[in-house]
């Protein structure tokens, strides 16, 4: 190459470069600091840690709801969303008396159940390593893997004094959102309210990919059963998919706005509209709600509460109504969570709560008249582990003629209340057919 040459290459670089600095000075500045602590600080350091780092950081500055979700995160998050992972179909938490990792209960049809893991084994090896000391997440990930691939791990029956050595191939699991209130002799959910004359009752734990259709086959299997009323438990659901809420939203209303979105300076971006063709009967309904019901549970108890479609029973919900859009980073491998947008109610009234905002502004959804029940943390507690004794899956080979758990209403105040409120309702419908 000729000097001249070499010299208007250098010129044109130059050029390109203050160009680039003048449109994008962070950008370029960011890059130089990278560069500069990976080349000349005192330790190495490695570029990765340095990447998240910083993405973190920046992200940190907006809402708290927005972050930087890496790679491990991120398919974590995946597979909530898609309600499927590689695994062997166990929940698992840390036993707060003796501290051992224990199972929960294994999910029914799943490697786990199928290979003899009970309700309340303490999982002492996986893979030959010793368990003791770590964490929920560090149990999933060694539990977790390629399906098809072998796990072994050694468990303590409960009653028993000699572990137990259990060998078996991960599968898909795929998650279920959408519970009943017990299970019948094959571990199935029985959708009816223990105890009640024909009750529907329905949980939805999260909103994902597959919450709608799961839904529907359950108000199906009710309606089969000539279910009286329904009462839709939305407690401590963190919320999900925005068109997921939607279309649960549209299984019980048949006209007029589910939910709209505003962009930046509350300019309007998109209204759902509800549509005749699906729509269930309009038979009664109660929709339970807490603290800890946000995002999607609340964009589907707001609807139904603002079309009188269902009373609102429980606690004012959390008041989470933002939108997060997930952009892929790394070519999929990572990703940002940034919010893009905020919930309305189809009354227009705000659902999201700032961090400024008093219990006298507008936001969350607040019960219906009568109906709120709040409970003390003891009370919320002792309804925690009820709810968990009863979801249970019991071991194979039980009799038919072995009956639920009986239902204690005086444990679950929000639930005793929601009955009562439905059996009213019930009562005032049989009353308007009978004139």
């Amino acid at each position: 190459m000729s000097r001249r040459n070499l010299q208007l290459l250098i010129a044109f670089a130059l050029v390109s470069l203050v160009c680039y600095q003048k449109r994008d000075p962070f950008g370029a500045t960011f890059v130089r600091a990278m560069h500069k602590i990976d080349q000349e600080y005192v330790e190495p350091v490695d570029r990765r840690e340095l990447f998240e780092a910083a993405m973190t950081g920046m992200m940190g500055r907006l809402d708290e709801y927005s972050g930087y979700i890496g790679p491990q995160d991120f398919n974590e998050l995946q597979e909530s969303l898609g309600q499927e992972f590689g695994g062997i179909g166990i929940e698992v938490f840390v036993d707060p008396q003796n501290k051992n990792l224990t199972v929960a209960t294994p999910l029914v049809g799943t490697p786990a159940y199928e290979a003899g893991v009970r309700a309340g084994d303490q999982i002492l090896k996986i893979d030959g390593a010793i368990c003791t000391g770590l964490s929920v997440d560090e149990a999933r990930s060694r539990l977790r893997g390629t399906p098809g691939e072998t796990v072994a791990i050694t468990v303590l029956h409960p009653g028993e004094t000699l572990p137990t050595d259990l060998r078996m191939q991960r599968a898909i699991i795929e998650v279920e959102t959408v519970l009943g209130d017990s299970r019948d002799a094959d571990n199935r959910w029985n959708y009816f309210l223990t105890g009640s004359e024909r009750i529907g009752y329905i949980r939805v734990t999260s909103f994902g990919g597959k919450t709608t259709e799961e839904l529907r086959a359950a108000v199906d299997w009710l309606l089969k059963r000539q279910m009286r009323g329904l009462i839709l438990d939305l407690r401590n659901d963190p919320g999900g998919l925005l068109e997921t809420a939607v279309g649960v939203c549209d299984l019980f209303i048949n006209e007029g706005p589910i939910v709209s979105t505003r962009g930046r300076n509350k300019v309007q971006i998109q209204t759902y509209e509800a549509h005749p063709l699906g729509t269930y009967p309009d038979f009664p309904m109660v929709v339970l709600v807490n603290r800890y019901s946000a995002s999607a549970s609340e964009i589907v108890a707001a609807c139904l509460q603002d079309h009188g479609r269902a009373s609102i029973v429980g606690e004012r919900t959390w008041g989470k109504g933002s939108v997060q859009d997930v952009i892929p980073l790394e070519g999929g491998r990572s990703a940002l969570k940034l919010t893009m947008a905020t919930y309305w109610r189809p009354s227009n009234k705000n659902i999201h709560r700032t961090s400024e905002a008093a219990d006298s502004d507008e936001w969350g959804v607040l019960p219906d008249p009568g109906g709120e029940v709040k409970l003390e943390q003891e009370q919320f507690e002792r309804l925690v582990e009820d709810r968990r004794r009863r979801d249970i899956v019991r071991p194979m080979g039980r009799t038919t003629s072995e009956a639920p758990l009986p239902r204690d209403l005086n444990v679950d105040p929000q639930l005793k209340r929601a009955v009562e409120l439905l059996d009213d309702k019930i009562s005032r419908t049989t009353v308007a057919k009978a004139g």
